[in-house]
């Protein structure tokens, strides 16, 4: 595997990763179908080293994964872009991460019922007044709801972080914003 090329955008931090893989809330899954690419976006899931996302049992994305599960999901957010007095210098504040593995559909109940809980806990926190129970679940992933549900896993074998910090005094603030803050 290729390492980052650009050295001084490289993040190492693991808990800055973590942290960051946490918070974001779309990823992009990649794919090779075939001889071409396909890319989807996400909702997912980081939690004990995972990466966890689900969908449909069924359609393009499954059929992909199951001739070929190598995957590279990518995770990036834009803070905003830092001026610098020399046009060639201004810049993008940002984090990125690519996650490389083997995409593979969860059969084990327990892990899936853990990873829908984390699903509802990241992106509805606090809507639901209990726990997710496994019976809700196995229903979930049956056709009881119109079709079945897949929850897949990515266990990483490799992955790659950069960043270009925000520099408070640099970034770009639009005319506009400028008339908000006086």
């Amino acid at each position: 595997m290729d390492s980052i090329r650009y050295k001084i955008r490289e993040c190492r931090d693991q808990e800055k990763i973590d942290s960051f893989l946490h918070q974001v809330r779309i990823g992009y899954l990649g794919l090779v179908d075939g001889k071409l690419p396909y890319v989807v976006p996400l909702n997912y899931v980081w939690t004990e080293g995972k990466l966890y996302f689900h969908g449909a049992g069924d359609g393009r994305r499954n059929h992909v994964m199951s001739e070929n599960p190598e995957v590279c999901f990518t995770v990036c957010e834009e803070y905003g872009i830092i001026t610098d007095p020399v046009p060639a210098k201004t810049d993008t504040a940002y984090m990125s991460v690519m996650i490389f593995g083997q995409a593979e559909p969860i059969t084990d109940l327990d892990e899936a019922t853990h990873v829908l809980q984390e699903m509802i806990n990241k992106y509805v926190p606090g809507y639901y007044n209990r726990p997710l129970s496994k019976q809700h679940v196995d229903k979930y992933r049956s056709a009881v709801f119109g079709g079945p549900v897949q929850v897949c896993r990515v266990i990483p074998h490799h992955v790659t972080a950069k960043e270009s910090p925000i520099e408070a005094e640099k970034m770009y603030r639009t005319v506009m914003n400028v008339e908000r803050e006086i």
